[in-house]
């Protein structure tokens, strides 16, 4: 998909039509926060519903708010597009979001503190909006992230989530981080293919044996998470734990966490990545700016 994206002009998806028949279960949606461009958005917008995805809500800001970007994003089936205007911050700014402890420490500072907490405001919108529109399920995903759904008998996100047993209210998709081979990535989702595997995927003796190797002097074995990320069943009482969790404010949900699907995530893949998140936040090249941008 991307590289036809890149070789034919946007042109190639407008018109694109997926079945959105009602009697489809379940019907899973994805939301996310992104200032990304349409190149990076519709790669991965179309392999989330070839996989079985049939709604879409998506916070944009930045080069993702632009009216180039939007009104072809706003053209596809089951894609609800949330601008960040002053009335959406007004709003959020009433949210019991800011009365969580857990959340306390990432209020008020900057970059990927900043990130966090509104991604967090963002979750909670959209959980009252899934339900709205009759949905089963609910992801948080980054659009650098693509959900890789080994394990189902065919190769289908609805497959593999109608599978799980009816008590599991959330299902945990371990994470394997991008291990990037050459510093001309132009489209990762074609170019990029080696990852590393989550040490919850991995024999203990594998992971502990090859850690040293593995992190080149990194102190993380990734760059990034190590957590994964997770669906969740669409419920009353749902709140966001996070952007790689959901919760409930009236009881523990019930949760597994998956052998063989996983989150791909193409951390850092370009050198845009890094210098793009620099402009955002203002910060500068220096350690202290790093511990000041970077969670």
């Amino acid at each position: 998909l991307g590289r036809s994206a890149s070789s034919h002009g946007i042109s190639l998806y407008r018109g694109w039509s997926f079945d959105s028949d009602t009697a489809i279960t379940p019907k899973i949606c994805i939301t996310g926060s992104t200032s990304a461009s349409l190149h990076q958005i519709l790669p991965w917008l179309y392999y989330h519903k070839v996989i079985g995805v049939s709604h879409f809500i998506l916070f944009v800001e930045g080069e993702a708010a632009k009216p180039a970007v939007t009104s072809v994003l706003e053209s596809i089936r089951g894609v609800k597009i949330i601008f960040r205007t002053q009335e959406l911050k007004e709003q959020q700014d009433r949210s019991r979001i800011w009365n969580e402890t857990w959340l306390s420490g990432f209020f008020y500072k900057p970059c990927n503190y900043e990130l966090f907490v509104k991604q967090s405001l963002n979750m909670e919108m959209a959980i009252v909006m899934a339900r709205e529109a009759g949905m089963d399920w609910i992801i948080h995903l980054d659009t650098d992230e693509l959900i890789h759904p080994a394990g189902a008998r065919e190769y289908s996100l609805r497959r593999l989530l109608l599978d799980v047993p009816d008590n599991v209210d959330m299902v945990i998709f371990p994470n394997y981080e991008s291990s990037v081979e050459r510093d001309d990535i132009k489209d990762p989702f074609t170019e990029v293919s080696m990852f590393k595997k989550n040490y919850d995927h991995l024999p203990k003796d594998t992971y502990f044996g090859l850690y040293k190797e593995a992190t080149r002097g990194n102190p993380n074995y990734f760059l990034t998470y190590g957590n994964g990320k997770s669906a969740a069943r669409v419920q009353e009482h749902m709140r966001p734990n996070g952007a790689h969790r959901w919760h409930n404010y009236m009881k523990t949900p019930n949760e597994i966490k998956l052998e063989e699907a996983a989150i791909l995530h193409y951390t850092y893949t370009k050198f845009s990545d890094l210098t793009s998140r620099r402009d955002r936040c203002g910060c500068k090249p220096t350690k202290e700016d790093v511990k000041r941008c970077f969670i």
